[in-house]
């Protein structure tokens, strides 16, 4: 894994599959960078699974991500991509005739870090999660050309899907920054041998590591370790 070693644009948070809590972490590192003195913005680009409201589709991992945020931006603009359907997101645009296009996301990429220090930006699934007959999350993070951020379940299997999420990764040349731990299972056993090897496998220790159902006051307190160990803690100069 490489440190962020320079002020990025900004994060992007990917897991090892979906429902691993993503969001959750996504969120947290956003409440902890706005406590650092940050500005940050953020995206949910591509989102599956929303309800239909008054002005329009929401979905729940974006409405909670611009909650966190402290640069205010349109809905469109934080999730471009929204589909009613809770399934996978190439399927959704498939059945709403309304393709990702890359280059959409991109533009709204730009637009919000215009007024922000960091974008913190949540995938839909993991790293292979496709998005289009053409694309998965991984061109998405490629395109933005952000440093990624891997949520670890911590349950049965999470040694292989760990692994098989480091190395895809890596092998695309994107900057795998750090991993998180996420306590999923109050009954996975062998949690701490569990967690020894992935801290040999990962090559690294996690940034954090939340423990089952966390109270918000924890799982700050674990997102502004995660933020101390990216060295993104101290207010940057403004991107432009």
């Amino acid at each position: 894994m490489k440190p962020v070693s320079h002020t990025p644009r900004g994060l992007f948070i990917t897991g090892t599959d979906t429902e691993v809590g993503k969001t959750l972490v996504a969120v947290s590192l956003v409440r902890a960078l706005v406590k650092g003195g940050l500005r940050v913005a953020v995206m949910k680009p591509v989102a599956s699974g929303a309800e239909p409201m008054p002005l329009g589709l929401r979905n729940s991992d974006a409405l909670a991500l611009l909650r966190a945020a402290n640069v205010p931006a349109p809905y469109e603009r934080v999730n471009p991509y929204c589909y009613v359907p809770p399934i996978s997101p190439h399927l959704a645009a498939k059945e709403a005739a309304f393709p990702v296009d890359l280059r959409v996301i991109e533009e709204c990429f730009d637009a919000l870090r215009g007024n922000a220090d960091l974008v913190v930006v949540e995938g839909a699934g993991g790293w292979y999660a496709p998005i289009s007959e053409k694309h998965t999350m991984q061109d998405l993070a490629l395109r933005l050309d952000l440093p990624v951020v891997l949520v670890v379940a911590m349950r049965l299997g999470c040694l292989n899907h760990a692994m098989l999420s480091r190395r895809a990764i890596e092998a695309a040349g994107a900057n795998l920054a750090g991993w998180v731990a996420n306590e999923l299972d109050p009954g996975f056993e062998r949690r701490a041998e569990n967690l020894e090897s992935l801290v040999q496998l990962m090559g690294s220790p996690p940034l954090a590591v939340l423990p089952f159902q966390p109270d918000e006051a924890t799982v700050l307190l674990a997102a502004e370790e995660a933020v101390r160990a990216l060295r993104l803690s101290q207010p940057r100069k403004r991107l432009t």
